[in-house]
């Protein structure tokens, strides 16, 4: 059992993050997971890779780093941001990649039994089928870390895959319900700044917000999917907080 803190995209906002974990990574009791999206946006990625680098090497076991989109950027997917990465922040990344310092999935139970699956835009149907369809969260996070192209790459797939469009939409759609719940980063069914939603009514009327967190609830028969991307945008979010799981276990 451990206090899992789950954090949301940090796009390239060193003090964000550094608040976030303020006195988090001393507590051997903790630990924490990244989603991805650390880089891009805000105004320093290096100094965000630059933290990361050191909690990776203090307590590697207690800081779980997924991959996002904006880091797949320099692993082999093509670089589309505007504003690249220096030629040193990208080999770091990279290094981590071979390391298998960046995985592309984890996953937990809670204290009272319910699975999450964390990637950094959650699945999709058809991404869960071509995954083969795994019934438990820990199977789902074993099989994506073995880092399969055909869903790494793909526009729906865990890296890309829009939260209400995509992959809320097509649990709705299943004919099946969902087989444990998901928790995301990347994109989101609100607008937080204007307290706004941006999702369809049959998503809307399943889901609840933390507004002063920057979280969505979304129930899905049975499932949860939550999403934490606080949006920080350039400058960073005014308000928000890491999700945090208490006496959980991690099973990926």
């Amino acid at each position: 059992m451990a206090r899992i803190v789950v954090i949301g995209d940090v796009g390239g906002c060193p003090r964000q993050l550094a608040d976030a974990v303020a006195g988090l990574t001393e507590d051997e009791g903790t630990v924490i997971v990244q989603v991805g999206d650390l880089v891009d946006r805000g105004p320093d990625s290096s100094g965000v890779l630059a933290l990361v680098a050191e909690r990776l090497a203090a307590a590697p076991a207690r800081w779980i780093q997924l991959i996002g989109n904006h880091e797949s950027q320099y692993l082999g997917g093509g670089v589309f941001w505007p504003e690249p990465l220096a030629a040193a922040d990208a080999a770091l990344l990279h290094r981590w990649w071979l390391r298998d310092q960046l995985r592309v999935a984890a996953a937990l139970r809670t204290a009272d039994g319910e699975e999450f699956l964390l990637t950094h835009a959650a699945l999709t149907v058809d991404a869960w089928q071509k995954l083969g369809a795994p019934v438990t969260a820990g199977t789902a996070a074993d099989l994506l870390n073995t880092r399969p192209e055909e869903l790494l790459w793909d526009d729906h797939g865990p890296l890309w895959a829009e939260a209400g469009a995509d992959v809320y939409e097509s649990w709705l759609h299943a004919g099946e319900p969902p087989p444990f719940s998901q928790l995301h980063g990347h994109s989101s069914i609100v607008d937080f700044g204007r307290r706004a939603w941006l999702c369809g009514e049959r998503i809307r009327q399943r889901s609840t917000v933390d507004w002063a967190a920057r979280h969505t609830f979304t129930r899905i028969s049975g499932a949860r999917f939550v999403g934490v991307d606080p949006k920080h945008g350039r400058t960073g979010a005014p308000q928000w907080a890491p999700l945090v799981f208490e006496d959980a276990t991690l099973l990926a």
